[in-house]
Formats: structure tokens, C-alpha cells, sequence
């Protein structure tokens, strides 16, 4: 009798047990990381030509983050940024690096190395682009898991300007550290998006026990754009809108899997572009409301849309107006996940009251920088306010190409600028003149963020 009186308080036990051990575990994390990605290319960002209602329910489950940002709107310098945590004066990853090119440094820690040194499974499925020699790819950097292109896809035999030049290195793609295609064709190209996301599913089916890093960066929608034949004509608003429609397929994959292995609520989810569009691409390339495009520090090239989804820590369907950059995704990340941040100096914060919309957080940095290339060229105050152009020149579209064939750019200059991001996001109105002492308190930040990275 009192054996079977025992047993309900065993069984509550257990189940406290239990539900301690489900809230204590470390979360996953899944990044998807878009590849030239315009801000408005998906709702709830903007009115988009069709519907991508698998991103459309991603912000219902998360949080839409309207200004986010990325410290340089080129491939290698955001990716490795991204990874790092640091700016890209401060690794000297700039621009978008070729084949065999070194990339970046392995003094500077990966997300990789700083979740894989925790226990946590790793895997990078999509376009690398942070180094194309054995001590700086994938497999060397903290990744157990990995497949795809070690650079754009455009830096093949076939591009429509450089042939000659590209085709010098075939465009490979790799496997766990092993080239498995020695020349992608355009017949490959079709299906790097469901290869990647196949590949994601299957990761995230194989290790539903343990923690995991799950690092999506898709070569899409980069040009030259590819969907594969279950997507092409889809949209009806021609070949681009095809491959968002891919794209939103992935997001879907993604989310159904971790919901399917019972993974949703520990799971943060995180989706946003490397940068802006490349908007001499026309109809093959994505749009955004703001000025300029990629390759620039105007907010067309740096401000990406985010989505981050965390069940039960980040409310469900809302919006924000709080500004971050990528650099703080990895100290946010660690934070969460109690890992230890890396050994090396990194330039991000730790910005989880701002994520979650908590009354009052405020943004730890004074500042964000931006680059293009190795030239500094300005800064965004920490709250999102204001932001500082230095006097530095800039490629403007001229004439809009398309089918697959670039634009032409003029070369423009800007002067020492300020602009009032809440009431001007478009930075069409220079207020220099109008708030001199914030500009000063700008310009000091500026000087002396020059002086530390980028030391003549």
C-alpha cells in the first residue's frame, strides 16, 4: 500500500525532472544567411511581388527586426563578420575574396570553433566565402559537418564580363572537406538551394539529441540566379521571384523539420542577408526602399531584414525598431547559450534585452562601423539615431541591366554627411549643420575608430 501510495509522487518528481532538464538544455541555432538579398524581397518587409508565406510564418512566430545591419555590404568582409564578431577593420577580411584567396585569419575565432568547443554539433551548408586554402575552409574552422561552394557562384568560366579571369579556377563543390563536383554547371547551379536545404533537414534529423549550430548561407539570390525545375515559372513574375519562392521552400524545410523532431521551442532561428541587393542586375536582382544599393555604406547596402524566432523568449508576431548589427549575433548567441565567448577580442554586444523587447535595454555599443572594401566611411550611433557619412566616393547606378547582364555605375562623392535615421531613413536630407554637437560627438567616434583599425 505504501508502494502504490509512492507512486504519484514518483511519477511528479520525474516530471519536474524532466521539464527542468527540457528548460536547462542548451538551445539550438539555425542561421540562414541570404546571399544579395533585397530588404523588401519578403513579406513582412515590404509589398513584395508574390507571397512567401514560409518567411510570412516565421515573423509570425518570431520577431521581424527592421534595422539590422551589416558592417559591410560585400560577401567575404559580412560573412566573416558575421562569424567573428568583429568589424571587418579589425580582421581585415574586406570585399568579396577569389579562389585560394587566404581569407580570414585563424587568430580570429568562428562560430564554429566557439559553439563546437561546447559540445555543440556544427555544420555549415551553403556558400563560404572566408577562405579557399585547407587551413581557413570549413572543416578547419570549427565545423564538423559541411557542403558548398568555397566562393560566389559567380566566379566561374561563365561570367558574363570576366571569363577569362574567373575561369582561371573551376568552381568546385565541396563535401566535408572534399571536392565532390570539380566543375559546377549551370545544371548544379539549379539545385544549390535544395542541396543545401536537404542537407539541413538531414543534419537537423541526425542530431536531435544534442545541441547544434546549424550555419545556412545560401548562394542564392546572388547572380547568376538558378532555381531548380520544381520552382521555375512559379511565381509568375519571372526567373527572381522564382528563386525567392526556393528560397521561402527552404525556410519551410527548415522550420518543419525542427518542429517535426520536436525542437521548435529550443530552437533560435535567425534569417537575414549578407547585404543589399545588386541592383545592376535589374530584374534579376532584389529591391530595397532605401538609398543605394551593395557595395555601399548607404542603408540600401547595409541594413538587411531579420527574422529570430525563440518560442517562449522572443514574442511571437511582433516587430522592432531596435538596431543591432550582425558582429552582435555571436556574443548574443553565447549569452543565451551559456558558452563562453572566445579567447580573442571581438567588437559585438551581448544585445538580448534589445532582442526580446525588454522596457529600457539599451545598446551597449556607442557606435557600428562601416566599410566598403578597406575604406571606413561611417557610423551609426548605437540607438539607431543618427548616422555619420564621411567624405569618401561611392558607385551610384547609372543604367540598370538585365537578363543576367550588369548595369553601369558612375562614381559619386559624398561629403561629410548626417542624417537623422528615424525621421530620414532614406538619407536624403544632410543636417549637419543642424545638430553640430552630435555630429562632433559622431566625428570623434569616427576618428578614433579610424585610428585603431585603420592605421595608414
Amino acid at each position: 500500500m505504501r508502494i502504490y501510495l509512492l507512486i504519484p509522487a514518483i511519477i511528479a518528481i520525474s516530471l519536474v525532472s524532466c521539464s527542468r532538464q527540457e528548460t536547462s538544455k542548451q538551445p539550438n541555432i539555425v542561421i540562414m544567411f541570404l546571399d544579395d538579398s533585397g530588404w523588401s524581397d519578403f513579406e513582412p518587409f515590404g509589398e513584395v511581388a508574390i507571397k512567401t508565406p514560409n518567411v510570412t510564418q516565421l515573423a509570425s512566430e518570431g520577431c521581424a527586426y527592421r534595422n539590422f545591419y551589416v558592417p559591410q555590404a560585400i560577401c567575404s568582409a559580412s560573412r566573416a563578420a558575421l562569424l567573428t564578431g568583429c568589424f571587418p577593420g579589425r580582421t581585415k577580411v574586406f570585399g568579396a575574396h577569389g579562389p585560394k584567396a587566404r581569407g580570414l585569419e585563424t587568430t580570429f575565432a568562428t562560430m564554429g570553433e566557439v559553439f563546437g568547443s561546447a559540445g555543440y554539433a556544427t555544420a555549415v551548408f551553403g556558400k563560404w566565402h572566408c577562405g579557399d586554402q585547407p587551413e581557413t575552409r570549413p572543416q578547419a574552422r570549427g565545423f564538423d559537418e559541411s557542403c558548398g561552394l568555397m566562393y560566389s557562384n559567380d566566379m566561374w568560366k561563365y561570367h558574363p564580363e570576366n571569363p577569362e579571369y574567373w575561369g582561371r579556377y573551376p568552381l568546385q563543390f565541396w563535401e566535408n572537406g572534399e571536392v565532390t563536383i570539380e566543375e559546377v554547371t549551370h545544371q548544379d547551379q539549379k539545385y544549390l538551394t535544395r542541396w543545401y536545404t536537404e542537407h539541413a533537414v538531414d543534419f537537423i534529423n541526425r542530431h536531435s539529441d544534442q545541441p547544434f549550430l546549424l550555419y545556412v548561407p545560401h548562394s542564392m539570390p546572388h547572380v547568376p540566379i538558378f532555381c531548380s525545375d520544381q520552382f521555375e515559372g512559379k511565381s509568375g513574375k519571372g526567373l527572381y521571384w522564382d528563386v525567392i519562392l526556393e528560397l521561402d521552400w527552404s525556410v519551410g524545410q527548415i522550420n518543419k523539420a525542427l518542429k517535426k523532431n520536436g525542437l521548435e521551442k529550443n530552437t533560435i532561428f535567425v534569417i537575414t542577408s549578407d547585404n543589399g541587393p545588386w541592383i545592376s542586375y535589374g530584374n534579376h536582382a532584389g529591391q530595397t526602399p532605401f538609398r543605394e544599393a551593395k557595395g555601399t555604406s548607404f542603408d540600401g547596402g547595409v541594413r538587411s531584414a531579420c527574422i529570430i524566432k525563440y518560442p517562449g523568449h522572443i514574442e511571437a508576431g511582433t516587430t522592432s525598431s531596435s538596431a543591432f548589427c550582425t558582429i552582435d549575433l555571436l556574443p548574443t548567441l553565447c549569452h543565451v547559450s551559456g558558452v563562453p565567448l572566445p579567447e580573442n577580442e571581438i567588437d559585438g554586444k551581448n544585445v538580448w534585452g534589445l532582442m526580446q523587447g525588454k522596457p529600457g535595454a539599451d545598446n551597449l555599443r556607442d557606435y557600428y562601423a562601416f566599410s566598403t572594401g578597406s575604406r571606413f566611411e561611417g557610423i551609426l550611433s548605437g540607438d539607431g539615431r543618427w548616422k555619420l557619412h564621411l567624405p569618401h566616393p561611392y558607385r551610384s547606378l547609372s543604367e540598370t541591366g538585365n537578363d543576367g547582364m550588369a548595369g553601369k555605375y558612375i562614381q559619386e562623392t559624398i561629403d561629410t554627411a548626417l542624417y537623422d535615421m528615424e525621421d530620414d531613413p532614406y538619407e536624403s536630407e544632410n543636417v549637419l549643420n543642424d545638430y553640430p554637437e552630435i555630429a562632433r560627438e559622431l566625428i570623434r567616434m569616427a576618428e578614433k575608430h579610424k585610428s585603431r583599425f585603420y592605421r595608414e
